[in-house]
């Protein structure tokens, strides 16, 4: 059984400042103009809005190089993006370029985050489903019965949570809670419309640092166990599933061939590794790939690729009509991309995944589950139902 954790450590990063990723950590303060954003390479924390990129017809990549040219030509010395992008990447952008942007190691490098992470309040949550358990079982069903009937190769089905807490919500303890929990994935903190996306996300859809090329998808998953023995038991058996082997090699083949047109170079392996966060185990696979073209950003790159099979499903086009008939609900910024982008074209954007969009008392809590002809609904509703568990237990919600 092969278990592996990706780091590459952008050039440049000081990663020798004890306690330098935990301080960002804790000075995040949930304002309406501050983002956080970490990952295995770096630590960010913004303050502030330079210029928001505009939401109009033009494709968002045009849009996001013509706001960072603006900011360069007026002076920003180093300027960059930061934010989220909806899962329909072509209807909602909430994306700035920050006034302010304070940068170090990653928050796996620091020893400080080991320390325990502010107690949750205690809170009498009114917890509401949407779609309810019996209904999100049934679109399951329907989808397999498409699916059956060879309509899709696969398609992603997620649902809700929505919680009102009946008071005002930390959101920079839940942020902490998220982070010391995994502190080698992507977490992050970005305003959204007058909310606040915030999550931790196992998945990398892309990063760019030069020429060279990342991608980490993940597909194919298992709830973790307490019980060590079973724990082992249970990934060695993710490793051999032919169920979801073949929703990860679906996955992995169409990132292949949408990254392809624009690689000089490019790898993948043939067998999926495991991935671990505290909840889940996943399988992954570890892309790489050299640029033909430099001028090609790591945005450009990521639409190319989203929305993947990981989210969406197989055919896309297919798979998306299927969610739009079958979920009751408007995914929003859930299973779109998070991150941030600078005017040279590098950038790491994440799958907007484990996550909850937040106000000043209320949490939607979002989880997914990948559909395919074998599945059955009480293991996609048992496999949403673990991902919840990555956000309610930073938030506090009691199991």
């Amino acid at each position: 059984m092969q278990v592996t954790t990706v780091h590459h450590a952008p050039a440049g990063t000081d990663h020798t400042v004890i306690g330098a990723a935990s301080g960002l950590l804790g000075q995040y303060r949930a304002a309406p103009d501050e983002a956080f954003f970490a990952s295995p390479t770096r630590t960010l924390l913004t303050h502030g809005v330079h210029a928001r990129v505009p939401q109009d017809v033009r494709p968002l990549p045009v849009r996001v190089a013509e706001t960072l040219d603006r900011a360069r030509r007026a002076g920003v010395e180093r300027p960059l993006v930061v934010g989220a992008v909806a899962f329909d990447h072509d209807s909602r952008a909430e994306l700035a370029v920050p006034a302010r942007v304070r940068e170090c190691g990653a928050l796996s490098d620091d020893p400080l985050i080991a320390l325990p992470a502010p107690a949750a309040d205690r809170i009498d949550w009114d917890v509401r489903p949407v779609p309810a358990p019996e209904a999100y079982g049934a679109g399951v069903a329907e989808a397999v019965r498409r699916l059956r009937a060879g309509e899709l190769s696969k398609v992603v089905l997620a649902r809700t949570l929505e919680l009102d807490a009946g008071r005002p919500l930390d959101l920079p303890a839940i942020l902490q809670r998220l982070a010391r929990r995994d502190p080698g994935g992507y977490t992050f903190a970005v305003p959204a419309g007058g909310r606040t996306l915030i999550g931790a996300s196992p998945e990398l859809l892309l990063s760019r640092r030069g020429t060279a090329v990342l991608a980490n998808p993940l597909a194919g998953s298992v709830p973790r166990s307490a019980d060590l023995g079973e724990d082992v038991r249970r990934a060695a058996a993710l490793l051999e599933s032919p169920k979801d082997l073949h929703e990860h090699a679906v996955v992995v083949d169409a990132i292949r061939a949408a990254l392809a047109p624009y690689c000089r170079t490019l790898d993948v392996p043939e067998r999926p590794t495991l991935v671990r966060t505290a909840a889940m185990w996943h399988l992954a696979t570890t892309i790489t790939a050299e640029l033909a073209d430099p001028a090609v950003s790591a945005l450009e790159l990521a639409t190319a690729l989203h929305p993947t099979p990981a989210v969406c499903g197989t055919p896309t086009s297919l798979a998306r009509q299927a969610i739009g008939e079958i979920e009751p609900f408007d995914r929003g910024l859930y299973a779109g991309m998070v991150g941030w982008g600078d005017a040279d074209g590098d950038g790491e954007w994440v799958v907007t995944l484990r996550c909850a969009e937040a106000d000043e008392r209320t949490l939607r809590v979002y989880a997914g589950a990948g559909v395919v002809a074998e599945s059955r609904p009480e293991a996609e509703l048992a496999e949403t139902s673990a991902k919840f568990r990555t956000f309610l237990d930073a938030a506090g919600v009691p199991r």
